[in-house]
């Protein structure tokens, strides 16, 4: 058995940082199971549609909330249908004379979460950096794509690493991404500004294929595409990607820390050209990159 190599961030570190958990459009009247650093989550959504997250774990008998069901401003146990209030305390239970005799310590732990770009993020502990600014997701003449999600068995640093290794695209994306016969990285350098690592490079790529027309590069047989690297601290990434001309295409990369050797990518891609093309098509081109990228990871991982 290969363990990976990758570098595995300390968990009270990871706590106190912003993770996606699921995408938003995937919480609508019923709650939500996930998983982050090891821990049982349930996202629910109240009479406002404001999004919550607290612990997977009824406090009476250890029943699964995520398995129950919403009322209003209130997440249900499906046990014994006690009722918890997004601050996490239980409000009602149905078996008492008077339901609202709550003992105060019957409360179930309540995380911090913020919905942005299309995703629920969490911090198990108090963030010490915001979510990264990119404007052009939330900007008029752009369309945005959501991917995945990619779940990986292996650690969500394997899948950053992945996300921004340039010498592979050759090898395992060879027409899609990159070209054997071109397999040189270019010179770039990496400087830090806070947590954030920015880094730039201007490399050859395939031109698009018939298959998957995604780029904005069909003037050149030999097109050069320009990527701007920013690493956000631990597992968030902003690229924006240009070809010299007015096109330009932005992904916000992040990936879930689920568990041990468990990760889960979450992918959105905004661009300002080809706003008729269908979802479909990008979709299926990173879908078709994320498995070609995860037999390799997990090869070395498992």
């Amino acid at each position: 058995m290969v363990s990976s190599p990758s570098a595995v961030g300390r968990e009270v570190a990871l706590r106190e940082a912003w993770h996606p958990v699921t995408y938003a459009a995937a919480v609508t009247d019923a709650p939500v199971a996930t998983d982050l650093l090891g821990e049982r989550l349930v996202v629910w959504r109240d009479s406002t549609r404001t999004a919550h997250v607290h612990s997977d774990l009824c406090i009476h008998r250890g029943t699964a909330l995520s398995l129950g069901r919403v009322e209003g401003d209130a997440l249900v146990c499906p046990y014994h249908a006690w009722r918890y209030a997004s601050s996490g305390a239980c409000v009602a239970i149905p078996q008492l004379a008077d339901p609202t005799r709550v003992p105060a310590k019957a409360r179930i732990a309540s995380y911090r979460c913020q919905e942005r770009y299309g995703l629920i993020w969490v911090a198990l502990d108090e963030p010490r950096w915001e979510l990264p600014e990119l404007p052009e997701l939330e900007r008029d003449g752009w369309t945005v794509v959501a991917c995945g999600p990619y779940a990986w068995r292996a650690d969500s640093s394997r899948q950053v690493e992945n996300f921004t290794d340039f010498g592979h695209f050759p090898w395992v994306h060879p027409g899609l991404l990159g070209d054997p016969e071109r397999p040189v990285v270019p010179e770039h350098t990496v400087r830090t500004e806070g947590h954030v690592l920015h880094y730039e490079i201007v490399r050859p790529e395939a031109p698009s294929s018939d298959d998957f027309p995604v780029f904005a590069n069909e003037e050149t047989d030999l097109p050069e595409r320009r990527s701007r690297y920013e690493l956000h601290l631990p597992y968030t990434i902003a690229l924006r990607l240009g070809w010299g001309g007015e096109e330009g295409m932005v992904y916000l990369f992040a990936s879930q820390p689920v568990g041990h050797e468990r990760s889960i990518g979450y992918v959105l891609i905004g661009r300002n050209y080809n706003l008729d093309q269908p979802d479909s098509v990008l979709q299926s081109f990173e879908d078709v990159i994320f498995e070609q990228d995860r037999m390799r990871a997990q090869g070395l991982a498992a």
